[in-house]
Order: C-alpha cells, then structure tokens, then sequence
C-alpha cells in the first residue's frame, strides 16, 4: 500500500506566499510523476503542477511564473512554493503519486487535501 500526505497551507491575504510539501511512502519500485491539484468548492478538480522522475515539470496556464513545483533529494516528496497568490486559488490542493508496483503495474494515489485560503 501507498500512503500520500501533505502538509502546509492554511490562510494568507493576496499577494502572499505559501508552500506546501507531500511525501509518498509504502511498498513501490518507483514513482513516475507527482503532482499538485486543486478544488474549488463547486468546481471539479483541475490540475496545478506535476513533476516526472525526470524533472520534467507542466503547469496550468493560471500558476504559471507565480507557482513553483520541486522534488525532494529523496524522490519520494514534492513541493509547491505558491507566490503572489490570489483570492481565486483558495481551494483544497490535493497531492498525487503515480507509482509503479513491479506486478500490478501503474496506479494512482491520492493525498487527504489541504486547504488554502486567500483572503483579498
């Protein structure tokens, strides 16, 4: 089993900065992507940042030149420095890990969320 968590987030006026940080853990062989999306109430869930095994980032049009995606020494963990944040990134950011299992093949995991929340 793999396990997702994330951390950071929280309340912050317009033009105001955070992080956020998830780590993937449990039995794999490796993880191929991971990635940042969020939900707006009444809104589907969108997108924000992912990052390959090979550095390869991809944003959505929105973040761009404010967001930043980062892995961590150990691979297994990623981040999301968010800057000049907005009122309409308020929303509930959700961590993903696309793993590889040696015999089950490629699945995703999903981390519980956390809530950012920018004041205007």
């Amino acid at each position: 089993q793999v396990q997702v968590v994330e951390s950071g987030g929280g309340l912050v006026q317009a033009g105001g900065s955070l992080s956020l940080s998830c780590a993937a853990s449990g039995s794999f062989f490796r993880i191929n992507v991971m990635g940042w999306y969020r939900q707006a109430p009444g809104k589907q869930r969108e997108m924000v940042a992912t990052i390959t095994s090979g550095d390869n980032t991809n944003y959505a049009d929105s973040v761009k030149d404010r967001f930043t995606i980062s892995r961590g020494n150990a691979k297994n963990t990623v981040y999301l420095q968010m800057n000049s944040l907005k009122p309409e990134d308020t929303a509930v950011y959700y961590c993903k890990s696309t793993v590889v299992h040696i015999v089950s093949g490629q699945y995703d995991y999903w981390g519980q969320g956390t809530q950012v929340t920018v004041s205007s």
